[in-house]
């Protein structure tokens, strides 16, 4: 790996293109705006794939799988939908040599082809509620495609969910919100989440209320991390989707979606990144700890292997490098790249003293630790470093929002960070476009900081940024 990286500071985007590119996350594939994803990307999406699963599945989810094509006519069946879709959508107009009769869309997302099975599997008060997740790819053609932030093939999560009430689908497309993708976000990720209510305008495609968890990255702008939609009875009503109530009328479901995708590996990424590449949080490295042997002697890898058994037996995910062709310093510059949250240096001068060198990546700390300590001084350790990158996230996103009064003072505070000022204020600017360039009000939130339920609410407050 070479590790040469842009400065932040010079160019915050190639900054980014060189960290997803050296520590060989992601290449861009041959059509453009599709992505492979390499190992090292995979391994950190595997990692936040089954904690976002734990949890879905905590919240009475399981999981199911649809199909990649979807009839045309499916998606004409719900407007706002096929409105807010059409110019992202693949379609396929040929299969086996010959045209088809009906064009198939590339699944862009799967609210109309989940919802014909929902129309079969739901006939009376017993089968609600019904809480599917899907793992999938889906296609959006993407016109200005970024690895991992905006490609026109990505991995996600879908949750499709259907209730017998309005309120009972609102207080589950809540509860995915807080308890799935909150937690996520914040405990695992250490990515602090802005959670609020989607403006009209940027709301989901045939929902009546979007819910949008935004990080805010190192350069001051925006990324939606996650979305959770209530669709009200629209779909339903488009499927056909009704069950028997226990008084024996025949009603319309009411319905969630949410999901999340590979673009969490962006926020990763742009949060806790520095000059000499990833940090990450020791809850979702893929590799929590790496063993280096700086130089061999007479015992110093029986010792770093003794070690690595050590840590691997208290559970910890570790990785032994004793490549001594190459020189510990490229090695160690490469461990930083990767991000890896604690690193163990031993040599000969360190086993003859019984101790090995504990470095933080994300401060750079170095702590002496005699062997019989290690294991629970690396178990401490990272503990710290999750606490610390949380921590530091939090104050930099509470530095980076300003209150402010105007719309010129909003865009002032959006053009470098993130504007809090009253809906009112900047509500005509948003609605005809001229909020101005690269802004967008991120979400909308009532003045205690809880969820509104609509953008006509009294006294709620927009939040101003740029974003991804």
């Amino acid at each position: 790996m070479s590790s040469v990286l842009t400065p932040q500071e010079v160019d915050f985007p190639q900054w980014y293109q060189d960290v997803v590119a050296k520590a060989k996350l992601a290449d861009n594939g041959p059509v453009r705006g599709t992505m492979v994803i390499r190992p090292n990307g995979y391994a950190l999406w595997e990692r936040i794939q089954a904690e976002l699963d734990a949890r879905i599945k905590r919240a009475g989810a399981v999981n199911a799988y649809f199909p990649l094509l979807i009839p045309n006519n499916y998606l004409q069946k719900e407007a706002d939908h096929v409105e807010g879709f059409s110019p992202e959508l693949a379609v396929v107009t040929q299969g086996g040599g010959r045209e088809l009769e009906e064009p198939a869309i590339v699944r862009p997302t799967s609210e109309t082809i989940i919802n014909a099975s929902f129309a079969k599997w739901v006939q009376s008060h017993r089968d609600l509620p019904l809480l599917i997740n899907q793992w999938a790819n889906v296609v959006r053609w993407e016109m200005r495609p970024r690895l991992f932030l905006r490609t026109s093939e990505f991995l996600w999560q879908e949750g499709h969910t259907c209730h017998a009430t309005a309120e009972e689908a609102r207080e589950y497309a809540l509860r995915i919100v807080y308890e799935v993708y909150q937690e996520t976000m914040r405990d695992v990720m250490a990515v602090p989440p802005l959670l609020g209510l989607k403006t009209d305008k940027e709301r989901f495609a045939g929902a009546i209320r979007t819910y949008s968890l935004e990080g805010l990255m190192v350069d001051g702008k925006a990324l939606q991390m996650g979305t959770s939609h209530e669709l009200g009875q629209n779909f339903a009503k488009a499927f056909d989707i009704r069950y028997l109530s226990v008084d024996g009328e025949r009603e319309y479901v009411w319905q969630t979606s949410w999901g999340a995708s590979t673009r969490l590996l962006g926020a990763l990424i742009m949060c806790h990144g520095d000059d000499n590449g990833l940090r990450l949080p020791p809850a979702v490295a893929p590799t929590q700890v790496v063993i280096v042997v700086v130089k061999d002697g007479e015992g110093v890898v029986p010792a770093a292997q003794a070690l690595f058994r050590e840590l691997s037996s208290a559970g910890l995910r570790v990785h032994l490098d004793d490549q001594l062709h190459t020189s510990a310093g490229r090695r160690i510059i490469d461990w930083e790249l990767l991000g890896v949250p604690v690193r163990i240096e031993i040599g000969p001068r360190d086993l003859a003293e019984g101790r090995a060198m504990l470095i933080r990546r994300d401060t750079k700390t170095k702590v002496p630790v005699s062997l019989g300590e290690a294991v629970s001084a690396v178990q401490k350790m990272l503990q710290e470093v999750q606490e610390s990158l949380l921590t530091l996230a939090e104050r930099r996103r509470a530095a980076s929002i300003i209150d402010t009064a105007s719309l010129a003072e909003a865009r002032e505070a959006g053009a470098t960070g993130c504007a809090r000022v009253p809906w009112d204020v900047v509500r005509a600017a948003e609605a005809d476009g001229t909020l101005g360039k690269g802004l967008s009000v991120r979400c909308l939130q009532r003045a205690d900081g809880s969820l509104p339920e609509a953008a006509d609410e009294e006294g709620l407050v927009a939040y101003v940024a740029r974003a991804y």
